[in-house]
């Protein structure tokens, strides 16, 4: 799936999760819904302050947007990351931390 497609399904999942028509999504943050809806049916890609203002309104991160699976699985998958940092010797941490900076 392509990096506009996993966008695309993130925020119309989030639209529904919301229980929200296109025209509440779109006037929730500050969109035309015209704009909105070619968002949804892929003709174009939201800008990144379009998605800094969905992030914003929804109280998500971005990478939420990208994510194939809903929110409940999210935090399951934070929550399994947590625990096995928690269990990282000092020098594991600092490996980990350098191989994320080269991401």
């Amino acid at each position: 799936m392509s990096y506009k497609e996993l966008i695309t399904n993130g925020i119309r999942r989030l639209r529904t999760e919301n229980k929200l028509t296109q025209e509440q999504f779109a006037e929730k943050i500050s969109m035309s819904v015209q704009g909105y809806r070619n968002i949804e049916h892929n003709r174009y890609l939201p800008t990144a302050e379009t998605i800094d203002k969905i992030c914003e309104v929804f109280n998500i991160q971005p990478v939420e947007l990208l994510l194939p699976e809903p929110q409940a699985n999210l935090d399951k998958v934070r929550e399994l990351i947590n625990n096995k940092l928690c269990n990282c010797d000092l020098d594991k941490l600092i490996r980990i931390n350098n191989m994320i900076d080269l991401m």
